[in-house]
Formats: C-alpha cells, structure tokens, sequence
C-alpha cells in the first residue's frame, strides 16, 4: 500500500495541529517544517476544513486549528477523503475494470483483504495517537519553525 504525499501532508498537518492545540497553526509554519509549498498546504487545510477536521482563521493573525478533539478523528476517515477510492488494482474499480477474471481471481480477493487490513489499522488510530510523544515531536520540529516576531511596547 502506498499513500500519496497529499495524505502524508494533510495527516502532518492535523498532527501539528493537535500539537499546539488550541492554538492556531500557521500555514507558513507546516510549509516550513516539512518543507512544502505554501499553496500545497493552503489546498489541504481548505480540504480538511471542509470535511470538519479543522477550523480555519483567516487574516494575518490566522491559522487553522482542530475543529474536533483529536481522539475523535480516526485516521481512516481522513485517508479515505484525501485518497478517495483504494482501488490497488483494477478490479476493484468495476467501472475500470478490464480483466476477464474478476469474481474467481485468488490474488484479487487476497489484495482486498489486504487493503481492508490496511484500513482497519488506519481505523484504529486517531490524531491523538500519532500526536501522543508530544514532547519529542515539539523538541524535533523546534528548530524548523517560522519564528514569531512579537510587537515591542514602547
């Protein structure tokens, strides 16, 4: 099984968020840490925006944030909106599907219990697992933020 790098990044992004819960997440600080375009990450956080996982700010000060808590969002369900479809092979897409041998084939029945595996794994971890080792996760992505600069009172 193999996940796009769109999923990779939008699975990246709510684990930031859910890190620095409840603050907002800047756009500028995934694009940085990862180091991805910003428009990339600007189409993923509207996404997941849409699909209620996150709240997004608009404006200077804005960001996004977990619009859910984050043991209530279970990997599966984001991976099957970022990926749409799991068709591994063509079989499984009957629209698609070009092969004399669908309904008899062992290795297609095998490939669906595997992606079904796949997913079920998926569906039993959450945003707040993979946010879990919260402390190495801020010691490692330290470094790589955006710094902010804060007015100076005068």
């Amino acid at each position: 099984m193999k996940l796009t790098s769109y999923t990779n990044y939008a699975m990246r992004s709510l684990q930031l968020a859910a890190l620095k819960s409840p603050n907002l997440v800047r756009i500028d600080d995934v694009a940085k840490i990862h180091n991805l375009s910003r428009p990339h990450i600007m189409k993923i956080v509207h996404e997941l925006g849409r699909a209620g996982y996150l709240e997004t700010v608009r404006g200077r000060n804005g960001g996004f944030r977990l619009a859910r808590p984050a043991d209530e969002i279970v990997i599966g369900d984001v991976v099957r909106i970022t990926e749409g479809p799991l068709d591994v092979v063509e079989c499984f897409n009957p629209e698609k599907n070009t092969c004399p041998l669908i309904g008899i084939c062992v290795l297609s029945k095998k490939v669906q219990e595997a992606t079904a595996a796949f997913m079920a794994v998926l569906d039993d971890l959450t945003v707040a697992d993979i946010a879990a080792n919260r402390a190495q996760l801020m010691d490692r992505i330290a470094p790589l933020e955006v710094p902010r600069f804060e007015k100076v009172a005068q």
